[in-house]
């Protein structure tokens, strides 16, 4: 395992390295329109090449996929999960809140994690069974017994504003229950701040594989739960997601539930 984390963490910091190269200096010009609000440019790209290269110079029979497009599809056990660039609309505008985020996985366990935002310098990784860490030291979540003295991370559901009035609800009502909560743009970055004890939970729907499974490795090797928000282990799949400390998990899901009693999988967003 040592050996895999080690290349995942020479991976996000040369592609970090890229990232750092062009920020600030994107032409609007550079930039292409995936889909509705979800942009990509060059600097995404090249930052997913330079992660492959490094994985499948490494481990060329694993399995790959990742945001952009660069997936190797087989029957191997290990596999993957890349974003070469999370927070890619911040990154566009020049505001230092992004990440890249490298997961892998053994038959579809989540066994270790990479996140690492290169204007902060800031590196969280994981290995299953070896704890979490920060910039080379042990880190484990908050200690915040109750919801009403938690402070919470949230994304908006931008890619899919159809969704938005319920969770506007969800927003209200956990809002309603918080000491604050912020939107800060890059669910990696989120997830890590729970992982290091920073925010004390996070929910969002409508998220892709690559930007949850770094993060949730490493949430749950400092100590936290990361779910669905039914409660269950398919947040990959269906796209809701709830990270925490694991003491307010109980209350962020209950509440949430309330507004999505079950998963949207028609909305489309779950693959």
């Amino acid at each position: 395992m040592g050996f895999m984390i080690e290349e995942a963490k020479k991976a996000a910091l040369e592609a970090g390295k890229i990232l750092l190269k062009h920020f600030g200096n994107v032409p609007r010009s550079a930039v292409r329109k995936k889909a509705r609000n979800d942009f990509i440019s060059f600097v995404d790209e090249e930052s997913e090449e330079t992660i492959i290269k490094i994985i499948r110079s490494a481990f060329p029979d694993h399995a790959i996929l990742a945001e952009e497009g660069g997936a190797f599809e087989n029957d191997s056990p290990y596999r993957w999960i890349i974003d070469p660039l999370d927070g890619t609309t911040n990154y566009l505008h020049s505001i230092p809140v992004f990440a890249v985020s490298i997961a892998l996985e053994y038959k579809n366990s989540l066994i270790a994690g990479v996140i690492y935002n290169p204007v902060s310098d800031e590196i969280f990784w994981a290995s299953k069974g070896e704890g979490a860490f920060f910039n080379g030291r042990s880190i484990s979540v908050s200690d915040t017994p109750i919801l009403e003295d938690s402070f919470i991370a949230t994304g908006f559901p931008f890619k899919n504003k159809e969704l938005l009035s319920d969770y506007l609800k969800a927003f209200e009502n956990i809002f309603q229950q918080c000491t604050g909560a912020r939107r800060m743009g890059a669910a990696a970055i989120d997830l890590a701040y729970v992982a290091a004890g920073r925010f004390d939970g996070f929910w969002e729907i409508g998220l892709k594989p690559w930007d949850m499974a770094a993060g949730a490795i490493v949430i749950e090797e400092a100590g936290g739960i990361v779910t669905d928000c039914w409660n269950g282990s398919q947040y990959l799949n269906n796209s809701y997601i709830i990270a925490s400390n694991g003491k307010i998990h109980k209350e962020m899901g209950e509440i949430i539930k309330q507004v999505f009693p079950s998963a949207r999988l028609d909305a489309g967003f779950n693959k």
